[in-house]
């Protein structure tokens, strides 16, 4: 339930406030984050099924090739989903490294899928005014985001903690 909040709220968000506040014509891609955190912290599982509504939520609303968002996000939440293993509390210099790689591959994948393939070649543009700042001001987003999720996240398990000590869940 908490998890499809977030991705409502990110989905709102990216989409009606954040496009209003462009920095060099790019919106951080909120819905990028939370697939990729959501992966590295809860595992490969979380990570593909948010990375599946997220993408589907962009495939309703804003594409013209249906399931494309929805299976790229979710490979994306399932790979980050591999490095769970590592996953350390508090330290949010891998979620950012980790936002990176997952916003630089997307956008290679979206410019190779939607403009490659017609015909545009200018890949350099592509990367230079849209992908580098994309993923820097998403990365730079993910500071932020980062701290909300682990105290939602914290507040979430220690909830679940507390559920199990209740006499009619049995043990």
């Amino acid at each position: 339930v908490v998890t499809c909040i977030e991705i409502l709220l990110l989905f709102f968000l990216q989409t009606t406030i954040f496009p209003k506040l462009t920095f060099l014509s790019v919106v951080p891609n909120l819905l990028l984050i939370l697939t990729v955190v959501n992966g590295f912290v809860n595992g490969k599982k979380s990570g593909l099924f948010t990375g599946f509504f997220c993408g589907l939520l962009i495939d309703i609303f804003y594409s013209n090739l249906f399931g494309f968002y929805a299976l790229v996000y979710m490979y994306i939440g399932y790979l980050n989903g591999l490095l769970y293993n590592i996953y350390y509390d508090d330290d949010v210099k891998v979620p950012m490294v980790l936002v990176a790689v997952s916003d630089l591959v997307y956008g290679c994948l979206i410019y190779g899928t939607q403009f490659l393939l017609r015909g545009r070649i200018h890949f350099f543009y592509y990367l230079q005014h849209i992908i580098i700042p994309e993923v820097v001001l998403t990365t730079l987003i993910t500071l932020l985001l980062y701290r909300i999720y682990y105290v939602l996240n914290q507040k979430v398990s220690d909830s679940r903690e507390g559920d199990k000590d209740l006499p009619w869940l049995g043990k």
